[in-house]
């Protein structure tokens, strides 16, 4: 007899994903499709048994019935050949005792009608219980979700409130589901005897009852109904060998700690060398002008793509292509475990919210791992295990230039070999370097510019005036900014800075961005201040917007190397040569320190801001070609470059007005 081979998980109860969903309406479906027929057959044998007068047109109608279960397209599969088979053989005799009286009325309720009624009002009625007990517990367990996923960080004491009662609905969805699995897995072993026992008992009543027929039904139906017999019993046996199974798995499961049903309250470490991940999250939708929506949903990576597949669904779908795509952690609308994924052309994004802190971190890194295309390669899981160790190994979190460990390389020395960029933008370029070649491995990583305290205190001493961003001009500025043909304020956030090799080539520039991310997104350095990048005439100077202080500044000359990144647009960088005395050089060995920032406007326009400072550096020093400069740029009021037209069109505003609104 062969075993019953469709059957739900119960170690996939917890998870609840589409994909059990889906098999278990599967399930649904098939029982309500043998509910239908059970309630058919049973009304067959029901007119058998009541209707002595019509007992010839009763069991004709029965074999009929009785053959039609072959051509029921059960959900799960059709009956085994062995089932079909034997309701045929049933069948046929059926047919042939048609014409023998209704005296079998008292043996047919008992061994007929009884055992089909007992198993709809028993297993199948059981299984109606047990799928609205389900639904109940399902739409509880969502409602927990909701409050707590709703629950702001200003109210982080009701938050074990919140927990307690996600933890308890949670395991009640568990315990509904676990019975209602068990149940329905069951029943395709109850269906099977129900389904043959009651025939048994009617043919066993027919010989009992009728010496007529007792020959012509021992020498057609012996052998099938020993065959009947065993064939019932051994359903059975299955049905207790697996029963008990399932009670021991329900044990083993319901056996774990609270934890496993709570939120955010994983033990397990961060795995963060992950290329597939799986799981429910919180979606961002707009449902208006300026109202957005949150929708739990099931998303799963497949290959370099992000799928979601809404609960009922069949199969998901593509969301979002993760190929040089960019994760990072948001803060948004005072939910926590955010983070938004952006498109390589950054026309696409999305902000998505995990369930707890590990399966936020765990996203995070599996996108990035994703973005970086190591699923293509023969072994991902070793690709992503290596460069993971090799990325915590080589990037050391420095929090300020005051904290840079001993024996590590300044990130305001480098080796020596670059050059400038020229007016026209080109450059001494030669075959294309190796990363190694670019930035030496192990070399720390910078992730913020922290204004030493002496340095803040010289700014603010007596008689001292902070720096103004805007080109204002007073007493003590109007010797660095009073003879500046150009200045111009931009928004940008510091990403890091780090020591590099060479300042001749773009590349480098691009090399130390995605070392820099790579860096955050390994040790989840995702807050970034804003600060004002002032370009001018002959320097860059980084200044806090809420103190006014310079906490760094560069001479122009030393800016000898400036890029946008050639995917996302506000992600720009420059490079700077400095001088290193530590050899004992009067002279100093050259140097050269790459600095990451991503800006609120596109990174080309600060990177031709710079460029127009340095061609104006040159100019200056032939003042025909300084005068040629002027006669092609637009100027300002006070004669002044005017480099960005104003949003609003109006262009009879000083250059004042031009800095604040770009700033």
């Amino acid at each position: 007899m062969p075993a019953v081979h469709h059957k739900l998980l119960l170690e996939d109860a917890l998870q609840d994903s589409p994909q059990t969903r889906s098999l278990l309406s599967v399930f649904e479906e098939d029982a309500g499709m043998l509910t239908d027929y059970t309630n058919q057959l049973l009304q067959s044998m029901q007119r058998v048994f009541g209707a002595q007068s019509e007992m010839g047109l009763a069991t004709e109608q029965l074999s009929r019935q009785l053959l039609d279960y072959e051509k029921k397209n059960f959900a799960l599969g059709k009956g085994d050949e062995e089932v079909i088979c034997t309701l045929q053989n049933f069948a046929k005799t059926v047919g042939e005792l048609n014409s023998l009286h209704s005296e079998l009325a008292n043996q047919m309720a008992d061994s007929m009608v009884f055992p089909l009624i007992q198993f709809r009002e028993k297993d199948l009625t059981e299984i109606s219980t047990l799928k609205e007990i389900f639904g109940i517990a399902t739409d509880e367990h969502e409602a927990a979700m909701v409050k707590y996923s709703r629950l702001p960080k200003k109210k982080e004491n009701e938050k074990s409130d919140l927990v307690k009662e996600v933890a308890y609905t949670r395991r009640k969805q568990h315990q509904a589901s676990l019975q209602y699995y068990c149940a329905l897995n069951a029943l395709q072993y109850r269906k099977r005897v129900a389904m043959l026992e009651p025939m048994l008992g009617y043919t066993q009543a027919q010989i009992s009852f009728f010496k007529k027929g007792i020959e012509l039904m021992s020498k057609k139906m012996d052998n099938c109904l020993s065959s009947v017999s065993d064939m019932t019993q051994s359903i059975q046996a299955q049905l207790d060998t697996e029963a008990e199974a399932m009670r021991g798995s329900q044990r083993e499961f319901l056996s774990v700690e609270d934890t496993v049903y709570m939120p955010d309250k994983d033990i397990e470490p961060v795995n963060r060398t992950l290329i597939q991940k799986a799981g429910y999250l919180n979606i961002r939708n707009k449902t208006g002008l300026v109202t957005t929506a949150w929708d739990r949903l099931y998303f799963f990576t497949q290959g370099g793509n992000l799928m979601c597949q809404p609960r009922g669904a069949v199969a998901g779908g593509m969301v979002l292509d993760l190929d040089n795509s960019s994760v990072m952690a948001v803060e948004c609308e005072d939910r926590r475990y955010c983070f938004q994924i952006t498109s390589p052309s950054g026309k696409t994004s999305m902000i998505l919210q995990a369930e707890g802190k590990r399966e936020y971190e765990e996203w995070i890194c599996t996108v990035n791992n994703i973005s970086r295309q190591i699923y293509l390669t023969d072994n991902p899981e070793a690709v992503a295990i290596r460069l993971n160790q090799t990325a915590i190994q080589a990037v050391t979190p420095i929090t300020s230039f005051e904290k840079r460990p001993e024996g590590s390389p300044n990130p305001d020395r480098a080796k020596p070999g670059g050059v400038y960029v020229t007016s026209s933008g080109s450059q001494k370029t030669g075959a294309a370097p190796e990363p190694e070649d670019l930035i030496a491995p192990g070399t720390p990583i910078q992730f913020d510019i922290m204004l030493p305290a002496s340095e803040f205190q010289d700014q603010n001493r007596a008689g001292g005036r902070r720096t103004n961003p805007f080109g204002e001009t007073d007493d003590d500025c109007l010797t660095e900014t009073g003879d500046s043909l150009l200045q111009q304020v931009f928004a940008v956030r510091f990403q890091g800075s780090m020591a590099v090799r060479c300042g001749n080539n773009q590349e480098v520039i691009y090399e130390a961005m995605r070392q820099v991310l790579a860096a955050r997104a390994i040790h989840n350095i995702f807050r970034t201040t804003e600060s004002h990048l002032m370009v001018t005439s002959s320097s860059l100077r980084l200044i806090d917007p809420q103190t006014q202080v310079t906490r760094i500044s560069f001479q122009l000359g030393d800016v000898c190397q400036f890029a946008a990144h050639q995917e996302n647009g506000r992600l720009m960088g420059f490079v700077v040569e400095g001088r290193d005395w530590s050899d004992g050089d009067e002279e100093g060995e050259p140097s050269f320190s790459a600095f990451v920032f991503e800006s609120n406007t596109e990174g080309e326009k600060i990177c031709y801001t710079i460029n127009l400072a340095k061609d104006i550096t040159e100019a200056k020093k032939d003042p025909e070609a300084l005068a040629q400069l002027m006669k092609n740029m637009p100027l300002t009021s006070d004669g002044k470059f005017l480099l960005l037209e104003p949003e609003t069109g109006d262009t009879s505003n000083g250059a004042e007005e031009d800095l604040e609104s770009e700033a």
